[in-house]
C-alpha cells in the first residue's frame, strides 16, 4: 500500500472574520485622518462643535443683570476737549490812576475739559429686555473736569502801578476765569452731545458683546 503524504490544511477565513477585518481598517483609517487634520490645522473637536453651533454664543441676560453689567462702567469718560485762551485781569484804584495804583495782568491758559457719562447713574426703569432684544435709556452726559494745564498755563504780562504790589488772589481769578471760559466754550462746540453719542456706543458693544441681537441705545 502506497503511503499518503497529508500537508498542513489551511482554514478558510469565516465571512464575519472577513467584515471585521474590514471595519478595523475604516475605523484606523478615519482615525488617523482626523489625527493628521488635528495636527495640520489645529482644528480640534470643540472648534468644529462651535462651527456647527454657528459660531455664536448666546447668553440668557436679565434686566437686572444688565443694569449690573452697565453700572460697572461707571464714569466713562468718552470725550477730552482742549483748548487755549488768553485771559487779562486787573485792579484799579478809585482814586489813582492805573500807572500809579493799578494791576494788570494777562494770563496764557491751555486747559482741557473731559465729559462722559456716569452710568452708575442708571436706573433699572431705564432698561427693558425682551428675549434677544434690549434697549437703555443712558442718563445725561456731563461734564466731569474743566482745568488748566499749569505745565502750558502762564503769565503773560504782568503791570503795576508805582505805588502798589501785586495783588497776590489776582492770578487765582483770572485762572479760575480762564476754566470758565474754557468750559464755556466746550460746552459751545458741542461736547456734550459728543459724549452722549461715545457712550452709546461703547454701551451698544458691551451689550452685544452679551448676545443680544437687537440693541437700542439712546
Amino acid at each position: 500500500m502506497a503511503a499518503v503524504e497529508v500537508g498542513p490544511v489551511s482554514a478558510k477565513s469565516s465571512p464575519s472574520h472577513w467584515f471585521l477585518g474590514i471595519l478595523a481598517g475604516a475605523v484606523l483609517t478615519v482615525t488617523l485622518v482626523g489625527a493628521t487634520i488635528w495636527v495640520l490645522t489645529g482644528y480640534g473637536i470643540y472648534e468644529f462643535a462651535h462651527t456647527l453651533r454657528g459660531g455664536q454664543t448666546h447668553i440668557g441676560v436679565d434686566q437686572p443683570a444688565v443694569v449690573r453689567q452697565v453700572r460697572a462702567l461707571e464714569r466713562i469718560e468718552t470725550v477730552s476737549y482742549n483748548s487755549d485762551k488768553v485771559v487779562t485781569g486787573e485792579r484799579e484804584s478809585t482814586i489813582f490812576p492805573d500807572f500809579l495804583a493799578g494791576d494788570r495782568l494777562l494770563l496764557v491758559a491751555h486747559g482741557e475739559v473731559i465729559a462722559g457719562v456716569d452710568l452708575a447713574k442708571l436706573q433699572p426703569a431705564d432698561v427693558a429686555v425682551s428675549g434677544h432684544s434690549v434697549s437703555v435709556h443712558l442718563p445725561a452726559a456731563e461734564i466731569f473736569t474743566a482745568s488748566l494745564d499749569n505745565a502750558k498755563t502762564r503769565v503773560f504780562s504782568r503791570d503795576t502801578g508805582l505805588f502798589t504790589s501785586a495783588d497776590p488772589n489776582l492770578e487765582g481769578e483770572v485762572r479760575a476765569e480762564a476754566e470758565h471760559q474754557l468750559r464755556d466754550a466746550a460746552l459751545s462746540d458741542g461736547i456734550l452731545k459728543t459724549a452722549k453719542t461715545n457712550a452709546a456706543q461703547s454701551v451698544h458693544r458691551l451689550l452685544a458683546g452679551l448676545g443680544f441681537t437687537s440693541v437700542q441705545v439712546y
